[in-house]
């Protein structure tokens, strides 16, 4: 579920915010944003991972963005997912604030596919890293997020590997198929 805030206070931190278990900020600049970030939560959730959305748009909430950004680790936030579209400013400007690591998504629109975002968002200067998955690429930034809390969280590194194992399976299982039909 998308959140809107108002104001300039800060989202308050949900109750998987307790305790050591992470989790991950998902934030885009529109809601209109919403159909494509939606594959990075439902990544998150194959793996349990708790996770957080909102709108935080660089441009029409400055203030509000660079709370969100200054705030998530204090909050429980252990990655946060950007997505943004047209000038994608939103995981960069994020990536200033914040300590945590970003990933861009560039969300493609009606003008360039999403070109645009995807080169505002990889093209970061010096000291401000951004991971950028491919436009619209929102499930892969889901499962990065993934990797990262599974360098400190055996649990979802454990689930990670079962993750890749059955992905060479059904791989195997395809190549199997095609050399049957071949013969």
């Amino acid at each position: 579920m998308i959140s809107s805030r108002c104001g300039h206070e800060p989202v308050p931190p949900s109750p998987s915010s307790k305790g050591d278990s992470m989790r991950v900020g998902v934030v885009m600049g529109s809601d209109s944003d919403w159909p494509v970030m939606e594959a990075a939560t439902a990544a998150l959730d194959e793996f349990g991972i708790e996770w957080e959305a909102d709108v935080v748009s660089a441009h029409r909430m400055p203030q509000e963005m660079i709370d969100y950004g200054k705030t998530a680790a204090s909050r429980g936030v252990g990655v946060i997912i950007a997505g943004a579209g047209g000038a994608a400013h939103l995981p960069g400007m994020l990536a200033s604030v914040t300590t945590l690591p970003v990933i861009g998504v560039p969300v493609p629109l009606t003008h360039l596919d999403g070109m645009d975002s995807l080169l505002s968002i990889v093209q970061m200067p010096a000291g401000v890293p951004v991971a950028t998955v491919s436009i619209g690429g929102a499930r892969n930034a889901g499962l990065l997020a993934a990797r990262i809390l599974g360098v400190t969280d055996e649990g979802i590194a454990q689930q990670m590997a079962r993750f890749q194992e059955d992905l060479a399976e059904t791989a195997r299982a395809k190549g199997a198929s095609l050399r049957r039909r071949l013969d």
